[in-house]
């Protein structure tokens, strides 16, 4: 387990769009997927922050217990013979009590939605997980059948985490601990399979990380060159459809400051460059485009990836 070389990070957005556009011809291979891994509620109140009620309802209904419906929905990368999948679901492990307070639904499992695309846990070569909050990263853990042993779920696949995330998850501070369960963080490094890395890189020729710090420190958001254009798997930089808006910051952030400049930059850097944004929570929205408006910046087109 170590950091990748430092020769090999690329660090800014321009120098990858220069060293896509190198490998362009390569990418018509390239296949994007949904993969879905059930639904879930969250506290409406936690998810737009200090933003009132009367606002963010007319977005989002919510039910008796003030939860708005949410999903947890991973993308899959096929690209030659790489395949990488982003985020995980908050898997099986934990006691009904636990799952109880996130109204989990649907039927979709990670082996289903694979299924569906041919595909196994066997087949996944890197698991990139933006971070190790229990809702992003608990499918990546597993019990073997007897239910004695926490193996992990992807036996093949390199699991990728920035080293930020994993000392921050090792050592979380009161706001955050309640986010990061054992279960599912300590087996990827028993695994001999974990890989930290520190900075911006390129994970392969067409897939970019960076890295952000308002939600929680070191979270790995990919900027993936598909069909010429870029896909970001947005991960809780933006959680919502209704987190666009720069002050709409989540209440779960741990660094709300930060997450709005954070957001204020990077919105600006996909309107110039007509990012595609890739939503893990967003229930009814799998992708959308974004425009200026007279109020800031805003979703523009909603899409399926498969019209991508």
């Amino acid at each position: 387990m170590h950091g990748i070389e430092h020769s090999e990070l690329r660090t800014h957005h321009s120098i990858f769009s220069y060293l896509a556009s190198l490998y362009i011809s390569k990418n018509k291979s390239m296949e994007l997927y949904t993969v879905n891994t059930g639904h879930i509620k969250f506290d409406g109140g936690a998810m737009f922050g200090i933003v009132p009620k009367v606002l963010w309802q007319r977005q989002y209904d919510a039910d008796e217990n003030n939860l708005i419906p949410g999903t947890m929905r991973s993308l899959l990368v096929v690209e030659g013979d790489r395949k990488v999948m982003f985020d995980c679901g908050i898997g099986d492990k934990q006691e009904e009590k636990f799952f109880s307070y996130y109204a989990l639904s649907g039927k979709d499992t990670i082996e289903s939605s694979l299924a569906e695309i041919g595909l196994t846990v066997d087949d996944i070569t890197d698991l990139v997980l933006t971070h190790l909050h229990f809702d992003h990263c608990g499918g990546a853990i597993r019990y073997n059948e007897d239910q004695s042993k926490l193996m992990t779920t992807f036996p093949q696949a390199t699991y990728w985490v920035s080293e930020e995330q994993w000392q921050h998850a090792l050592n979380p501070n009161r706001l955050e601990k309640a986010s990061f369960l054992d279960e599912n963080i300590l087996p990827m490094e028993a695994s001999g399979q974990l890989q930290l890395f520190e900075e911006d890189f390129n994970l392969t020729p067409n897939i970019q990380i960076r890295l952000f710090n308002g939600h929680t420190r070191g979270q790995a958001i990919a900027l993936i060159r598909y069909k010429n254009r870029i896909v970001v798997n947005i991960a809780d930089l933006v959680p919502l459809v209704g987190n666009i808006s720069t002050s709409w910051v989540c209440g779960y952030d741990t660094q709300p400051e930060i997450s709005l400049l954070e957001k204020e930059s990077f919105l600006k850097e996909s309107v110039d460059n007509d990012y595609i944004f890739y939503f893990y929570h967003e229930i009814d929205k799998e992708c959308c485009t974004l425009k200026n408006t007279e109020k800031g910046i805003r979703a523009d087109r909603f899409l399926k990836l498969e019209e991508i």
